[in-house]
């Protein structure tokens, strides 16, 4: 991973502009799972190495985005850069890496580069249908699930796909395991925003419910409700919520096993990635570790 930073850093500089190497500079690096992906399907090379940084530029310029939609002021525990700096220099920001990104994009295989461009598309998609869908209280499964692949998984699918055609493996079951990575991997996000505290997940807890978001665990539990406890759930939809309103949500979701039902379908998916790539016991290890996050 070492090598991926020093050619972030120099992709960075390329840009040639103080104000961009600066605040990038404190942009919190994360867990760089989708370059991790890369090395491990490709290995460590010149070319891998490069798709693995253009990537993490992708995904670092839609979570700047991202902030400004959601107005966040954290990220990763530290302040966004659209609180710091405002959402212009944000999204200005956002927009340097992206053509950063596909400027240096256009050097790999036309296959390749299709791969990664269309799921810049998808999530951008799954950006505005997520915005679309917070306006009501959302209670069905499936648009959720959609939504969800288009938003956070569709950029994690295609980095296991680029590396599978950069490395001559087959693509499809590389797909499927990043393509079920990636559902899998924000389900468990969509529960610890639930079940951890806000210094562990570095912004308030139950946060995705204030903003309008109805994550799997509230969808299973409007569907566990009477219709009296139905209207109390959606009355608090979009709205900053008491802390006696979080505990019987909670206490509800204890009652329903809303939260379980939420892991039980992210170990299905992580346990079909698996099978996908079941010879590859780098990448399956991923996902037992992704799965350890939630308790």
């Amino acid at each position: 991973m070492e090598r991926v930073e020093q050619e972030i850093d120099r992709l960075i500089k390329e840009i040639d502009y103080d104000d961009v190497t600066h605040l990038f500079s404190t942009l919190a690096g994360g867990k760089r799972l989708r370059a991790k992906l890369v090395l491990k399907i490709a290995s460590v090379n010149d070319e891998s190495v490069l798709l693995a940084a253009i990537i993490e530029l992708i995904h670092a310029a839609s979570l700047l985005h991202d902030d400004v939609i959601d107005d966040a002021s954290l990220r990763r525990g530290n302040a966004s850069v659209n609180a710091t700096e405002g959402s212009k220099i944000a999204i200005m920001l956002g927009d340097i890496l992206y053509s950063k990104a596909f400027t240096s994009l256009v050097s790999f295989d036309k296959q390749i580069a299709s791969v990664v461009s269309s799921a810049v598309t998808s999530l951008s998609v799954g950006e505005m249908q997520d915005v679309n869908l917070a306006k009501n209280f959302n209670d069905d499964e499936k648009t959720y699930l959609d939504m969800l692949y288009l938003k956070t998984a569709s950029l994690i699918e295609a980095s296991a796909t680029a590396a599978a055609v950069l490395a001559g493996k087959d693509m499809a079951s590389y797909a499927l395991y990043g393509k079920n990575l990636g559902l899998s991997f924000q389900i468990i996000d969509d529960i610890l925003d639930i079940v951890s505290d806000e210094k562990t997940l570095g912004k308030p807890a139950m946060n995705d419910f204030v903003e309008g978001k109805c994550t799997l665990p509230y969808i299973y539990l409007y569907h566990s409700l009477d219709d009296e406890n139905k209207k109390r759930l959606v009355s608090l939809h979009g709205k900053k919520i008491s802390s006696q309103d979080s505990i019987w949500i909670k206490t509800k979701m204890d009652e329903h096993k809303s939260i379980e039902k939420s892991f039980a379908l992210a170990v299905k998916l992580s346990n079909e990635a698996k099978q996908a790539v079941l010879k590859d016991v780098e990448l399956t290890e991923i996902l037992d570790t992704m799965i350890k996050r939630s308790y």
